[in-house]
């Protein structure tokens, strides 16, 4: 009896997820492009390279991103500050994520962590970034991408009357600067760092959104970067 009503919950269960993925398709409309292409580029690139075996995602929300590094090989945690930045609850259904507060501490120890567009809306950034760079394996490395100013610090852009999106966003978004890096890396190493033009203004959300955007240098015109960090 208790198989067969294991069985008919499993089966209860597939329907239910089949008929809200079948809604979520037909339901599908063009949203503006955002910056998740070169950020999961950069990502997967690192997986590559480093072949890592426990990778830990943090800040996954309802994003699909663990489940896709898991089809690469590694073992994959995920953790989100559910209890806090999800008051109604929060469900992903592409992978299990651990509620875990990433400026407190951290369960266990991984080759790779990312942290993807999160960063900027924890306050507490440095206990964060310190959080996880004691989380890591020896030899292990960090993947963090944000927006980001080479030399001004915005504590929320989101508020500038210039920013394009974002004034009825609960949280706000920092732009980072060289001052925060070289705070956060002084006992690491920025193995690679990459600059994006993703808008036409001088601050991330300022301007026209660019189609596609551009690779660029720290002189030129950027509002977001990927780093790699190593330990």
């Amino acid at each position: 009896m208790t198989t067969l009503a294991k069985k008919l919950a499993h089966y209860a269960g597939n329907r239910y997820c089949q008929t809200v993925a079948r809604s979520e398709y037909q339901a599908q409309s063009y949203r503006r492009a955002n910056e998740r292409a070169i950020e999961y580029g950069f990502v997967f690139e690192a997986i590559r390279d480093l072949a890592p075996r426990t990778i830990l995602d943090v800040g996954t929300g309802l994003s699909a991103l663990p489940s896709l590094m898991r089809t690469c090989g590694p073992v994959v945690t995920a953790i989100d500050n559910v209890r806090d930045y999800w008051p109604a609850g929060m469900v992903n259904r592409h992978f299990f994520v651990r509620d875990e507060d990433t400026t407190q501490s951290i369960s266990g120890s991984y080759d790779l962590i990312t942290c993807v567009s999160v960063l900027e809306h924890i306050q507490s950034c440095d206990a964060a970034v310190d959080v996880m760079l004691r989380a890591l394996n020896p030899g292990g490395h960090l993947v963090l991408t944000f927006p980001y100013n080479e030399n001004r610090y915005i504590p929320n852009v989101y508020a500038l009357p210039e920013a394009g999106y974002g004034q009825d966003l609960p949280y706000a978004a920092q732009v980072y600067s060289r001052a925060e890096l070289d705070r956060w890396f002084c006992g690491a190493r920025i193995v690679k760092q990459e600059y994006w033009q993703v808008f036409s203004g001088p601050f991330w959300t300022f301007g026209e959104l660019l189609q596609p955007p551009c690779c660029t240098t720290v002189d030129q015109l950027h509002q977001l970067t990927c780093l790699l960090i190593s330990k």
